[in-house]
């Protein structure tokens, strides 16, 4: 009688960090060993999903060195899609309990996940966002222009779309497994997203947190400290204008019944 070989179930990681990344040649090392460290010292079962955006530079070749040191950091080279692509597919591989996204220059520090652990952990959220508004929050060397088109843009999130969060583009967020699963299921803007040649910011941030208030899930902003970092990969006025037009697509969608 022949043997059957049953394959062993990995148990599955505390936490899974989706890094998104496209042409970050500069910062991914330092990246990875900050977060290596931390998450070293949290004593916390673990995995790290670097989710590359068809990167030109050397990031694949420099995080793939550093990870054959570590098993647990993983790294997905992806067709340029964009940002957004780029998190959903992070979002759908990561099997950790709790999963968080978060910038791949770390502009806000990899510490500031404890604040937003606690809140999941020990006050029963579904959902924290790092937020750099409110009590606490530090921002450092944003441009004044920059922090007034922000301002302006979450002000019209809230008019026409998401109540109550008053910063819903930073780039730091973290999810229970079973949230993150079912809000990614509900998405439209970005989760067939065509090839592109350029570098894309969208607001699919304003889609998430539109579906997780709609599938009634808690979300608590957590005020961070964020570091503005200088990229010649955004355009202040035509990102602006993206956003806005992805804030009315949600509107749109949802008057359509398309997140039924």
């Amino acid at each position: 009688m022949e043997s059957k070989v049953v394959a062993k179930k990995l148990p599955r990681p505390y936490i899974s960090i989706v890094i998104p990344a496209f042409n970050e040649e500069k910062s991914i090392l330092s990246t990875l060993k900050k977060v290596e460290a931390f998450l070293i010292n949290n004593k916390k079962s673990y995995e790290v999903l670097v989710m590359d955006d068809g990167s030109v530079d050397a990031t694949v070749s420099i995080a793939k060195t550093f990870s054959d040191t570590n098993s647990k950091i993983k790294i997905f080279p992806l067709v340029h899609k964009g940002k957004a692509n780029a998190v959903i597919q992070g979002l759908r591989k990561a099997n950790g309990k709790y999963i968080l996204f978060s910038d791949a220059d770390l502009a806000t520090p990899i510490e500031e996940l404890k604040k937003l652990l606690h809140y999941i952990t020990d006050q029963k959220y579904d959902i924290s966002i790092g937020s750099r508004e409110g009590v606490g929050a530090v921002r450092k060397d944003e441009p004044f222009y920059r922090h007034l088109m922000g301002r302006v843009f979450n002000y019209l999130v809230q008019i026409i779309l998401i109540k109550g969060i008053n910063d819903t583009q930073c780039g730091f967020k973290l999810f229970t497994n079973e949230s993150a699963k079912a809000i990614i299921k509900k998405m439209r803007l970005y989760s067939n997203a065509p090839e592109i040649t350029v570098a894309k910011v969208t607001a699919f941030d304003t889609e998430i947190l539109f579906l997780a208030k709609k599938l009634g899930y808690r979300v608590k902003s957590v005020a961070v400290e964020w570091q503005y970092v200088e990229t010649n990969r955004v355009s202040a006025w035509r990102d602006s204008l993206q956003n806005f037009f992805d804030v009315l697509k949600v509107w749109y969608n949802d008057k359509k019944g398309l997140y039924k």
